[in-house]
């Protein structure tokens, strides 16, 4: 008798931006699907033309092939979790919107990209309203940091952390993350119909924290793949991007160094793999 094959991992689909330097969008969210072990998938929903010191241009994907490519791998493969990212113009969340609907009962994780870590614009500003609209209450959670979190909300620079992800739950997603990277002290600020709660976390200023946010939101879907809660998935997302900006690749580039989820730096060089 034959062994029985093993599990098939999870099957994890990232509808996203592609970031020809590597650090973030579909390349950061694949590296941290295989870091939870995860089969990664992509919908590409624009090419940009970036590196490490800015984003000197972005074509977005026709809508009808961002839509043929998750119809592709849902049919054939399955999805178990999306992560949603960049989505450029209001054309790709229309499309999006309506590729969600072939995905299933699969949690839907949407991190907000408003704004590349060297400070491009990635959503159009007359996209904010569909997105709120049409993607927002598609999501299990949402994860904005403090600068999206306002941008989606249309609250003040003063309104907490807390307030930020109750205005963002009110837009519809069954849960929200708000991150504290650009916090101090930093937590994370997870909000669900139930409850709120604070997610410490180290800060590593010194560290490279380009794709942090792709790496959280993607590790999260992990995680809600796995069958987590929406709760402990947050709380392995937080220390998943921290322990990566910690590890970050500093020398990859003349501006931001990616995040390093993989333990890519050398043994005796102070990086770590993750447990």
């Amino acid at each position: 008798m034959t062994d029985p094959s093993p599990p098939a991992p999870p099957r994890l689909l990232t509808i996203a931006g592609s970031d020809s330097g590597g650090g973030a969008g579909i390349q950061a969210d694949l590296k941290a699907f295989a870091s939870r072990g995860a089969h990664g998938m992509t919908a590409i929903t624009a090419i940009t033309v970036q590196s490490t010191v800015g984003v000197s241009a972005v074509h977005p994907i026709p809508p009808e092939i961002v839509v043929g490519q998750v119809a592709a791998v849902a049919e054939d493969i399955g999805v178990d979790a999306v992560k949603v990212g960049m989505l450029g113009d209001v054309a790709t969340i229309e499309a999006v919107a309506r590729a969600l609907d072939l995905v299933g009962p699969a949690p839907v994780v949407v991190d907000p990209v408003m704004v590349a870590e060297s400070g491009a614009r990635l959503l159009a500003a007359e996209a904010v309203d569909a997105l709120r609209e049409l993607i927002l209450p598609r999501a299990a959670v949402v994860t904005p940091n403090l600068p999206e979190a306002r941008a989606l909300t249309g609250l003040g620079g003063d309104a907490a952390a807390e307030a930020l992800a109750a205005a963002v739950l009110a837009l519809g997603p069954r849960a929200v993350v708000v991150t504290g990277g650009h916090a101090d002290p930093v937590a994370d600020v997870f909000a669900d119909r139930e409850r709120t709660v604070a997610i410490p976390g180290e800060r590593h200023p010194d560290g490279a924290a380009h794709g942090s946010g792709c790496t959280h939101s993607s590790v999260l879907a992990a995680e809600l793949a796995r069958g987590a809660d929406a709760l402990a998935a947050a709380r392995v997302a937080r220390d998943a991007a921290a322990r990566a900006v910690r590890d970050g690749l500093r020398g990859i580039g003349a501006g931001a160094g990616p995040v390093d989820v993989l333990g890519l730096r050398p043994p005796g060089d102070g990086g770590a793999a993750l447990p």
